[in-house]
């Protein structure tokens, strides 16, 4: 007996949304509660992390196709940004890691999503 499972592009795009918001939430509060910068300004940190986030988010909201793969390239600088931090940093690492975390949760989601989507409009 064979089984038929198939997952749908709905799934991926929620697992794209839950690491779009983990992703926004973290940034957010790494630079402002849990660890503001003391050499900074925290506007202009926020304003330098955050914004690239900000551009394709109506569209990711609305699932526009275009909006979604810009997400997913966008959703690589911060597995980057992650990655060196969790090498270079050992005080942060858990939030960087956490990072890395959301930033593949947003990137594989969007991806698959894409892939999957039944509606190549």
């Amino acid at each position: 007996m064979r089984m038929n499972f198939t997952i749908k592009p709905g799934n991926y795009y929620y697992l794209a949304l839950v690491g779009f918001f983990g992703l926004f939430t973290l940034l957010m509060l790494w630079n402002t509660i849990f660890s503001p910068s003391s050499r900074f300004p925290v506007a202009l940190i926020l304003l330098i992390t955050i914004s690239p986030l900000l551009l394709p988010m109506r569209g990711l909201l609305n699932r526009d196709r275009r909006s979604c793969a810009w997400t997913s390239y966008i959703s690589l600088i911060y597995f980057i940004h992650g990655c060196v931090e969790t090498y270079a940093n050992t005080h942060e690492r858990l939030y960087a890691s956490t990072e890395v975390l959301f930033s593949l949760l947003l990137f594989f989601g969007t991806t698959l999503y894409l892939r999957f989507e039944t509606n190549a409009g």
